[in-house]
């Protein structure tokens, strides 16, 4: 599920050093009742870390109603197999939505041991009206410009500018996209993944996907069991509450993350000098925040920013130590510009984001209802704000274009699959973007699914970022197509650093971790 983090590895850098692709177009219908579809022409556009990837692109119906009418285009990449037999199409998707999937390709392929990835053809694709995809979405309009009204409504005049600033952004969208937005969702994506099946000649796909990739699979799944080789769901969403209630269930699990940041801060005072009482750092944190409600550090860092800034952290454990760099220098030291760098580095939007978020909304809000009267969200956030402060309003705001959407709702499908092949899940215990339960009502719903779980481990995309546990289980998994419920220990806590030290990309699980589809 997508939510915000400034990346250390763009996609947008990785992917503007791709050649454009050559498009092919579904054909009429096959002989076993689908949709056939052209081969697809694959080109080169290799990247120095990526060097036998392949470009291509597939146009499929705006509208899969009216599959003679108007064409969208997916942007797609590939990794070929390199073994003497193949497994077929490995897709893979990093969430979101809105996230793109084209750099994911080179990334996976890379992961993944030698002997298995060399029996997948590993592919990406941007979903339609995502990045290189065609018409891509975007409506932003300096939606995230700082400093923007403080999250948290302690006036009506802040609850106000919030909604003028959510309206604005869900009435540009209609004004710009209003023939593609009834068209933009997580059905049509899946349907696109069956016309992508059928470009690739392939009786059966399998798929990985991360986050909201996991939802995507599992509804691909739904609709055509029968053509799902394998299906690797990681960090799961809970199909039960797609979309609202999911989200609510999101802030308190980062306020859970956030005051587990806390306390590894505290475990580290003679580093930072913030205080060895978990609750005293977490007083002075939000002590932090209201000073910068009066003063925003730099220009740039108001309480919305200093939240956007934080939010990473509670995705992935290797930010704390530059998340807790900032924190001190601007509490203990009084001084803004760390904190200023941190949100630039993690919290401030790339110039990607107005489609990535723009492409977020139209999924989400198209694919279940949400609630219109806004007394119901205040209500509601306000209730849950008392016991997770932390991202609840933030939250809020980010999705609250849905309650006025101008597309009309859909009504989430049911994914309860006993047609499907033992399908693999992974998941941490302590996932904020994803919480444990959501695992749990997949897996009930995927007869004959194995869930991994990552005792103790906090950070939102787990598999292929480090921990040999559970990439064994992946590539065990891929290899054979079996798979067993199993507990893996969760990675080490990261260290405290030093403000001047950078960490690489490609250190730990950051190099994924900027792959996937996370606010921007």
């Amino acid at each position: 599920m997508k939510k915000r983090a400034a990346v250390l590895l763009s996609i947008a850098t990785v992917a503007t050093a791709l050649a454009g692709p050559v498009t092919t177009t579904a054909a009429a219908a096959g002989p076993d009742g689908g949709r056939a579809a052209a081969a697809l022409r694959w080109t080169k556009c290799a990247t120095p870390r990526y060097p036998t990837l392949q470009c291509a692109s597939l146009a499929v119906p705006l509208d899969h109603d009216r599959p003679d009418g108007r064409k969208v285009t997916l942007a797609l990449t590939r990794v070929p197999h390199t073994g003497a037999t193949s497994q077929g199409p490995l897709l893979v998707n990093p969430g979101g939505p809105g996230g793109s999937g084209r750099a994911l390709a080179g990334y996976i392929a890379s992961a993944l041991p030698k002997a298995v990835a060399a029996q997948y053809d590993v592919i990406g694709f941007d979903p339609r009206g995502v990045g290189r995809s065609e018409p891509a979405l975007d409506c932003g309009n300096g939606h995230f410009t700082p400093v923007r009204p403080d999250s948290v409504p302690l006036t009506p005049a802040d609850e106000q500018a919030n909604l003028d600033r959510v309206r604005g952004f869900a009435q540009a969208c209609a004004s710009k996209h209003a023939d593609v937005l009834p068209h933009v969702g997580t059905v049509s994506a899946a349907r696109d993944i069956e016309l992508l099946r059928q470009a690739l000649g392939a009786p059966k796909v399998s798929y990985f996907g991360y986050s909201y990739g996991t939802y995507l699979g599992a509804v691909y799944a739904k609709l055509h069991p029968d053509r799902v080789h394998r299906l690797v769901l990681d960090s799961v969403v809970d199909p039960a509450g797609v979309w609202y209630e999911d989200n609510l269930a999101q802030d308190l699990a980062f306020d859970a993350r956030h005051k587990a940041f806390m306390a590894w801060v505290a475990r580290h005072d003679e580093t930072y000098r913030l205080g060895d009482d978990p609750a005293q750092v977490e007083s002075r944190w939000y002590a932090m925040r209201d000073a910068l409600r009066q003063t925003p550090a730099g220009g740039k860092v108001g309480p919305s920013e200093l939240e956007d800034t934080y939010m990473p952290g509670g995705y992935y454990n290797g930010y704390w130590p530059h998340l807790a760099d900032a924190f001190a220098a601007y509490e203990v030291k009084g001084d803004p510009k760390p904190l200023v760098a941190a949100y630039e580095r993690f919290g401030a939007v790339e110039p990607s984001a107005g489609n990535s978020y723009t492409a977020y909304s139209a999924v989400q809000c198209r694919d279940s209802a949400w609630p219109k009267d806004w007394n119901v969200w205040r209500t509601d956030m306000w209730r849950t704000h008392a016991k997770a402060p932390f991202m609840t309003w933030n939250n809020a705001w980010y999705n609250a274009p849905c309650a006025f959407w101008p597309t009309e709702a859909l009504q989430a499908p049911d994914v309860t699959n006993v047609a499907l092949p033992p399908a693999l899940l992974l998941q941490a215990t302590e996932d904020a973007a994803t919480p444990y339960e959501g695992a749990l009502s997949m897996k009930a719903r995927l007869a004959g699914s194995a869930l991994v779980v990552e005792q103790g481990g906090g950070n939102h995309g787990i598999s292929l970022s480090g921990n040999k546990c559970l990439d064994e289980k992946v590539a065990a998994y891929l290899t054979s197509g079996t798979a067993a419920d199993a507990t893996c220990a969760a990675m080490a806590e990261p260290k405290p650093t030093t403000a001047t030290r950078v960490v690489p990309s490609t250190a730990g699980g950051a190099a994924l971790h900027g792959l996937l589809g996370f606010r921007r």
